[in-house]
């Protein structure tokens, strides 16, 4: 395993980060214990969680499989820099006023929860899951403070913010003597690039580590069409994938890109994530193994160096929206 520092700070991070969010809905608890204890012993040390994983009526689920792994001793606590996520509704209807979004109330509310579920002291990193267009910066740093001053939280982060809201919350923390947000979560692969316009410009400018989700696009660029071939089916017969492949010009790209890859004796998964790891300012792309074979794929994505004919040729099936403002203005 490769470990790079989470945006400006010390923070030593594994370049895969461990993604839970199937842990309970799709993978039961042994099975999740078993995929957390091999990603530690494949030297992932990054884990990342929500506080709705689980969804629906077993919203907190997933933190609570997470708590009782590390219940079990043996350093898995300080042995992983853990991350969580608030912002959603976290009541099984609609949610009661001040039971959601990014106030002073429901972070107090929120951590405490988490903490609870998860089984420890501190949340090394606190994302914001998205944006409260409603509560403003100083309130929500105000509460980061107090947080952070009981050690209840050490670092912040943010997910799905527009690069406009990745500089306001740090401007205002740098006037105020704050460190402000260190890592921004966001949407981003090869297929979906619209990040490189302003979010990752944004993290890169003000020092965050960029933490893409959906690496692989919902298993579009997993090798989903030699899979349809072989009768291997897909992860899901929804979902981003399959609303990608509907339309044929989306289709042709991706069996561009597998043809590409089978010329070159390349794993389409690997492949996507090397990708990743291969832009200016992403830190780790985030996995969601449901096998410990998953996860394995995922590591050996850390080794393969793309070499600059290949990169070219992905740049051309999957080309990027360019540079920002250039590709917009001038």
């Amino acid at each position: 395993m490769r470990y790079t520092q989470l945006g400006r700070t010390g923070l030593q991070v594994s370049r895969i980060v461990l993604g839970t969010m199937n842990f309970g809905p799709q993978t039961d608890e042994a099975a999740s214990h078993a995929i957390m204890d091999a990603a530690l012993s494949a030297g992932i040390n990054f884990f990342d969680t929500a506080n709705v994983y689980g969804w629906g009526e077993n919203k907190g689920r997933t933190e609570e499989i997470i708590g009782s792994w590390f219940a079990q001793g043996g350093g898995r606590r300080d042995k992983t820099v853990l991350a969580t996520k608030l912002n959603g509704n976290m009541a099984a209807g609609e949610p009661w006023p001040n039971h959601h979004k990014l106030s002073a109330v429901n972070i107090r509310r929120s951590v405490e929860a988490s903490l609870q579920r998860l089984g420890t002291d501190r949340i090394d990193v606190y994302q914001f899951h998205h944006v409260d267009r409603l509560t403003p910066f100083e309130e929500i740093w105000q509460a980061i403070d107090v947080l952070i001053t009981q050690g209840k939280i050490l670092y912040a982060g943010s997910s799905n913010f527009p690069g406009y809201k990745i500089a306001q919350a740090n401007e205002l923390a740098a006037r105020t003597g704050r460190l402000g947000l260190v890592s921004e979560q966001c949407l981003y692969n090869l297929a979906e690039r619209r990040a490189e316009m302003e979010v990752v410009p944004a993290a890169r400018e003000y020092g965050l580590g960029v933490i893409p989700w959906s690496p692989l696009h919902g298993g579009m660029l997993g090798g989903i069409l030699r899979k349809e071939r072989e009768g291997a089916g897909s992860r899901s017969k929804g979902g981003i994938a399959a609303q990608s492949l509907a339309d044929p010009a989306v289709r042709n790209r991706v069996q561009a890109y597998e043809d590409l890859l089978a010329k070159h004796d390349l794993d389409p998964g690997e492949t996507a994530l090397a990708w990743l790891l291969s832009r200016p300012g992403v830190t780790g792309p985030i996995v969601g193994p449901r096998t410990a074979e998953q996860l394995d794929a995922a590591v050996r994505a850390v080794e393969l160096d793309l070499s600059g004919e290949v990169l070219t040729a992905l740049d051309e099936i999957f080309p990027g929206p360019g540079p920002s403002p250039e590709a917009f203005a001038w």
